[in-house]
């Protein structure tokens, strides 16, 4: 039997869905009109990035960037074609691929990051309160946990 939505319960869930299909635009949009990266891909080269020698295997790169191993190859192959990153067999073991984000990638990357955080900042950061922020953060990452759970909040 179905236990259908209270009237807040359903309210509450079409915010979050609406916030969840107009949100990624609003990033996108910015993203591809100032710097021509996708928001995937500036999560890609900001995830290479942050990581020890600007590297990062493929499996570790699609969990940070939230997107499966498929989709992250394709991406990886237009950044590289683009010559933002370079794939290469791990040294330790020839079977993994790791993905280096070049000095190419790390300027455009630099050159995105202001408008990117500027944008984060005027759709969300600077809407909410400080508690309402430390809920938000709360909520997210209890719902990740659920749909997520083997990933650390």
């Amino acid at each position: 039997m179905t236990k259908w939505l209270e009237q807040d319960e359903l309210a509450a869930w079409m915010s979050l869905a609406g916030l969840m299909f107009k949100l990624p635009g609003v990033l996108d949009y910015q993203l591809q009109r100032d710097s021509g990266l996708t928001h995937f891909e500036y999560l890609v080269l900001a995830g290479l990035s942050e990581s020890p020698g600007r590297s990062r295997r493929m499996s570790d790169l699609a969990g940070f960037a939230n997107g499966s191993l498929s989709r992250l190859s394709h991406v990886v192959k237009r950044l590289e074609q683009r010559g933002f990153v370079e794939r290469s067999p791990a040294p330790e073991d020839g079977r993994i691929t790791v993905a280096t984000i070049t000095d190419a990638g790390y300027e455009i990357l630099v050159a995105a990051a202001p408008g990117h955080v500027a944008t984060v900042r005027e759709y969300v950061i600077d809407t909410l309160t400080p508690e309402q922020l430390a809920q938000l953060k709360a909520i997210a990452d209890q719902i990740l946990g659920k749909v997520d759970p083997g990933k650390p909040c």
